[in-house]
This record gives C-alpha cells, sequence and structure tokens, in this order.
C-alpha cells in the first residue's frame, strides 16, 4: 500500500542521504572512502565553546522547554554580532529569531509566506532545500540561471513579468552554495530595488558568510539601505565554528517577516536547547580567532585542491569564499557520469552539479571538509584511474 502524500511523492530523495547510502555500501565492503561531497568541517569545534556547553548543561534551570523564539540571550548576540561585524542595527526582540539550524528556517519561510499555486524565485543552481520546500508548500518554482558569465549572479531583468507578479518570494545565497559565488554589496543593493519596485521579499542564506579568504569580507544584504524594509537573512554558526552538530542558526531583519515566521515556529517546534543556545551566544561574543585559523586551514587546501585539480586537466579559479570549489566536468561525461565514474573507479565522493538545479549540469563540486593530505590522495586517485582531457 502506498500512504504518502501525492506532495510527498513528488519530492526525490534528499541528495545526501542518497550520498550516504553508497558510501555506507562502499565502507561496509572494505573501500576507503574520501568524503568530498557534503560540508560538513571536519574541524573541531573550538574548545571554549564545547566548555560553555558543558557548564550550561550541568544548570537545572536550562533543562526545561526552551522559548521558541531563542533566549534573549543569543538573540542579543546575534544583534551585537550584526553591529560588530556590518555596522547593522537590530532590534533583538523583534528583528532576529533563534532557529534549529539555519535550514530548518530556510524550509519554515516559504510556508509562512508563501500560498499554495505561488512562485518562489529560486537561483540555479542553489542549495536543494529551496527548491523542496517549496514543493512541499505546494509553491511553484522559478529558476535564476546562474551562469558562469554573469559571475553567477541571476538577471533580474530576465524574469518574466507575469511570474513577477504570482511570486512572494526570492532566495539568495552569497557566498554562494554551490557555486562558491560571491558578491560585493552593490549586487545587494540591485537585488533590494528590484525586490521592493515588484513587492517580493527577499531571504539571503548566509551560511557562508564568515569563511572567507584574502582581503575579500562577505558583505551582509542588511547593510544595505532601506533592506529591512523587505529583507531577512538567514545566518548559522555551523561552519564559522564548526558547530554543525548543534543545530543553532537564526534569521534577521524584517520584523514582520520574523513574526510571522515565529508564528509558524510557536506550532511547529519548541526552539532549541537552551545550552546550546547560550554555547553559541558565547560563540559570537567571545574569543573570535578560531575564525581566521580555520580560514587559513581552508585556504590551504583550497589552494592545493585547486592546484591538484589543474594538474588532471581540470581548470577552476579559487573562490574568495565557502569552503566550496565549483568545477566544470572534464570533456565526455555528463556531471552524473563523471561523479559515479569517479566514486566507482577511487572511491571519491563528488557532488553533480546538477543535483542543485538544471543550471549545474556541466560542473561538479568538491567540498574542502578533509584534510590536506586526503585531498592530495584524492586528486592521485583520480589522476591514476580514470583518462581526463579538457580542451
Amino acid at each position: 500500500m502506498n500512504f504518502q502524500s501525492l506532495r510527498m511523492s513528488q519530492i526525490p530523495p534528499y541528495l545526501f542521504a542518497e550520498i550516504n547510502k553508497k558510501k555506507a555500501a562502499m565502507a561496509e565492503a572494505g573501500i576507503d572512502i574520501i568524503d568530498l561531497g557534503i560540508g560538513d568541517p571536519d574541524l573541531p569545534t573550538p574548545a571554549h565553546i564545547i566548555e560553555k556547553l558543558v557548564e550550561e548543561s550541568k544548570d537545572p534551570r536550562n533543562l526545561k522547554y526552551p522559548s521558541f523564539i531563542g533566549i534573549k540571550e543569543y538573540r542579543e548576540a546575534v544583534a551585537d554580532y550584526y553591529k560588530g561585524h556590518f555596522g547593522v542595527s537590530l532590534d533583538p526582540n523583534t528583528e532576529v529569531l533563534a532557529l534549529i539550524g539555519s535550514k530548518e528556517g530556510i524550509a519554515h519561510i516559504v510556508p509562512t509566506l508563501v500560498d499554495p499555486g505561488e512562485y518562489v524565485l529560486i537561483p540555479d543552481p542553489s542549495y536543494p532545500v529551496y527548491r523542496m520546500a517549496t514543493l512541499l508548500a505546494n509553491g511553484q518554482c522559478y529558476n535564476m540561471p546562474l551562469l558562469k558569465e554573469n559571475n553567477f549572479q541571476p538577471d533580474f531583468e530576465e524574469i518574466p513579468q507575469d511570474i513577477l507578479t504570482k511570486s512572494k518570494l526570492m532566495f539568495l545565497n552569497y557566498p554562494g552554495n554551490p557555486t562558491a559565488a560571491t558578491v560585493d554589496i552593490d549586487f545587494f543593493k540591485k537585488a533590494i530595488e528590484f525586490g521592493a519596485k515588484n513587492g517580493i521579499p527577499i531571504a539571503h542564506d548566509s551560511a557562508y558568510n564568515m569563511v572567507t579568504f584574502g582581503e575579500y569580507k562577505a558583505p551582509s544584504i542588511l547593510q544595505v539601505e532601506g533592506a529591512k524594509d523587505i529583507a531577512v537573512e538567514f545566518g548559522s554558526l555551523s561552519k564559522t565554528y564548526c558547530m554543525t552538530g548543534f543545530r543553532i542558526g537564526y534569521v534577521a531583519g524584517n520584523k514582520e517577516i520574523i513574526q510571522a515566521l515565529s508564528i509558524l515556529k510557536s506550532n511547529t517546534d519548541t526552539g532549541q536547547f537552551t545550552p546550546i543556545q547560550k554555547a553559541a551566544a558565547h560563540a559570537l561574543t567571545g574569543d573570535q580567532s578560531c575564525i581566521s585559523s580555520y580560514n587559513h586551514i581552508y585556504q590551504e587546501r583550497l589552494t592545493a585542491m585547486v592546484e591538484g585539480l589543474r594538474t588532471i586537466g581540470v581548470e577552476v579559479e579559487p573562490p574568495k569564499g565557502s569552503f566550496f570549489i565549483w568545477a566544470p566536468v572534464p570533456d565526455g561525461y555528463t556531471s552524473a557520469e563523471f561523479v559515479t565514474n569517479v566514486l566507482e573507479q577511487t572511491g571519491v565522493i563528488l557532488t553533480p552539479g546538477n543535483a542543485f538545479g538544471p543550471s549545474g549540469e556541466g560542473y561538479f563540486r568538491v567540498s574542502l571538509s578533509v584534510p590536506t593530505e586526503r585531498l592530495f590522495e584524492a586528486v592521485n586517485r583520480i589522476k591514476q584511474k580514470l583518462k581526463i582531457t579538457n580542451n
């Protein structure tokens, strides 16, 4: 018998769940797997954050039901972070909401703002949750192609007017996943002007905003004048502080959107464990030296992997943000064919670009979430097992 709703039957399996199944099967067969597929940092959560979590977990007052909007200490820490890093003032009571990881908030904002049949403007390629959340809300997806010739930025002028009139939300994501593309504040100014002109709220996914290299510093969309009239920004401590398993994030910006999202959350969850929120507040307001230290490690890995890819004929420019490399598939392969061959012949997991949307075809994504020596090992295996030519 089939007990699934029609809605659920239209949702493909979550990409990384399928990758993990293959990974487990190969590991069971004794194959040494190098996983460059999922963006889960291998670096440890800084010790002072762990110590704070342990300390707060011993206080019985912190073990009760948490507030669904987040404890005041954490919301104030987010506001202080925005003031210190971006010069943006936020009211922690109305313009900040705690999330059980930014993925949860991203998934929930769609039904908060979008009714069945209405459109969501989605970067293509992009984080799969934007598209899946829209389908789960019975919304319609409109792909905004991210093309190399446009620096992987959407061309707002190419969106048809009839789509714009039915659109109730637009997602953006910089530094980008999977493209690793970065933008300056002028792009966000154009986005805010476009959103305001068409009455389309903007949700900017800023999960990788602190993972940057060289002189580049990722801006916040909330730095744009008038941004809080139309936009919210999702943030995560997962990548910046290597806290993926903590499941702690936030959304900041437009207070009406945040109020509406808080109503949905109050009816679907009971907030994140209070000691985790307190540890997150400590992460945002405490010693920040771990950020530059970890970014230095990612930059070393980035340099090694870019050089390694070039030795096998894959030309790629090093990105200025995120810990991903968005690389062109070698000649003679589709995205799926290439990563399947690599996995089966070398035990190296890569992610096919088309898994992130139609415009991802012709690319593959590499995650820098393993030590440098394992990156070298991955390249050497590919070099030895696959014949690669790129013109």
